[in-house]
């Protein structure tokens, strides 16, 4: 859909800090992350959300837990938010399908209610060290 903003994404005409990708999703940073590595994982092909195409979080199930265990491994997440609104009521913003993966930490008591940004995050330093190579 050339007006999707996600699919602009996944055709490489918007940039994106990519964490990881496979044939049938890819996963970025949020650019307004509520925490540090605060990522979305997409369909590649275009479902506007969640009721849309009853195979579209199974599809991308994989590419969810292999970004899960990439924020925990390599940010040190203590554990992580797995969230997807359906429809404007629900908050959803960009109406492609996508699920949000919020990594917690315990040593940061005071940003517990997850929908409170934490200011400063680097998305650079951030992504560099997502991406780091073994």
């Amino acid at each position: 859909m050339d007006d999707c903003l996600f699919c602009r994404i996944v055709a490489g005409e918007i940039p994106s800090r990519q964490v990881y990708a496979d044939d049938t999703a890819i996963a970025f940073l949020d650019i307004n992350p509520w925490h540090v590595g605060h990522s979305l994982v997409i369909p590649r092909r275009h479902v506007a959300d969640l009721t849309s195409d009853a195979t579209a979080l199974t599809e991308i199930a994989p590419a969810i837990s292999a970004t899960a265990s990439l924020l925990i491994d390599r940010l040190g997440a203590d554990g992580l938010n797995l969230l997807s609104s359906t429809g404007a009521t629900a908050g959803q913003e960009v109406f492609h399908f996508h699920v949000h993966l919020v990594p917690r930490y315990a040593h940061r008591p005071g940003l517990r209610e997850l929908m409170v940004r934490e200011p400063g995050i680097d998305l650079d330093r951030v992504y560099a060290q997502l991406i780091q190579q073994d």
